[in-house]
């Protein structure tokens, strides 16, 4: 946002008459929305992820680190750790008590 739109603003909310106020408006909502479409793109790669990872620990035995489900899947590590702790968490039972964290489905 520009800082004489921001200047207008204040303005405004002070009571001073403005001209430019529809423009605000929508710099405004242009801000809040390039937040919204960036959070709706990531929850959409974690859901084309999601049947990877799962499918990888339903076919495995023993629990797997978020590593070797990278190994087998392809998709980078942190993107496994992040999926399996903010939203497959339901899912997923973490074991944190070795040296390194291992999963295994719920």
């Amino acid at each position: 946002m520009k800082k004489s739109s921001l200047q207008s603003l204040v303005s405004y909310l002070n009571g001073e008459t403005v001209e430019n106020i529809a423009e605000i408006k929508a710099e405004i909502e242009a801000e809040l929305n390039k937040g919204r479409a960036k959070a709706e793109a990531n929850r959409a790669v974690y859901a084309d992820i999601h049947d990877k990872v799962i499918a990888v620990l339903s076919m495995s035995t023993n629990p797997v680190t978020a590593q070797e489900i990278a190994d087998e899947t392809g998709i980078a590590r942190g993107k496994i750790v992040y999926g399996l702790t903010n939203y497959w968490g339901d899912e997923v039972v973490a074991d944190k008590s070795g040296k390194t964290t291992t999963y295994r489905l719920a």
